[in-house]
């Protein structure tokens, strides 16, 4: 085995396998950083399948919800045992519908307590968060699953992949930065993006000059926050809870 490759994934929820909006940047072991965009589901599927037989070990980190809190399992009589969430919630055709069965047993969008230890902004069935939560569960997940890819806490396998979740607000609170600000086209959101390359470079990432560029160009912050996920996760002991509602390294 190599030392580990990190993967780190913006991704997207949006109709249609993601309309092609996610975006993957990888931290090779030499160090160099490479920029892949304009992916769907399937093609991210298909590239973390890829990682299973190059004779590396591969971590990938996906900004989205990997599960929800125990008392969604408790509210729909679910066992708290990930993959029968996971497959209840591919029984539902899209993600609005699986929100309006959430909606219909209790409308308040209840954190994990990873997302209330990791400083997460968003519950997993907030309005702007619970399409990549089904997504990633029902379009990503699930087929990984019959791969034996490692899913930590969730599904763990001693394959030389390992599948997690996480979140570039949670890094930079980390880091003792703010999550916002970045986001946008002003003048004042490019000199954010402009400070945060400084910080990742500070970190540790050595940034191509294209790499840069995209990253303090790209006013929605896609390529930013993928490369933020290529910055160490914490090592730390997991809670019981975790088994069920996931973890935010």
């Amino acid at each position: 085995m190599t030392d580990l490759i990190t993967h780190g994934v913006d991704f997207s929820g949006a109709q249609g396998g993601g309309g092609s909006k996610i975006v993957v940047a990888t931290r090779h072991e030499t160090g160099e950083i490479s920029l892949e965009r304009g992916l769907d589901r399937n093609r991210l599927v298909t590239r973390i399948r890829e990682t299973l037989t190059d004779g590396d070990r591969h971590l990938w980190r996906i900004d989205a919800p990997f599960s929800v809190p125990v008392a969604v399992f408790d509210a729909h009589d679910l066992e708290r045992d990930w993959l029968i969430l996971a497959r209840w919630m591919s029984q539902f055709k899209d993600p609005r519908d699986w929100r309006r069965a959430l909606r219909a047993v209790d409308r308040k969008e209840k954190k994990r307590l990873c997302d209330r230890s990791a400083h997460a902004p968003l519950a997993p069935m907030n309005l702007r968060v619970f399409k990549q939560t089904w997504t990633v569960v029902c379009e990503v997940l699930l087929p990984l699953v019959a791969d034996e890819i490692d899913l930590p806490c969730l599904r763990p396998t001693d394959a030389p992949v390992s599948v997690v979740e996480s979140c570039p607000a949670s890094v930079l609170h980390r880091l003792g930065e703010s999550s916002r600000g970045y986001k946008g086209k002003t003048a004042d959101n490019l000199a954010r993006r402009k400070s945060l390359v400084r910080l990742l470079e500070d970190e540790g990432l050595v940034l191509s000059s294209s790499i840069r560029r995209r990253a303090v160009e790209d006013p929605e912050g896609d390529a930013l926050d993928s490369l933020l996920l290529l910055l160490a996760p914490v090592s730390e002991a997991t809670p019981q809870e975790a088994a069920c509602e996931g973890w935010i390294w």
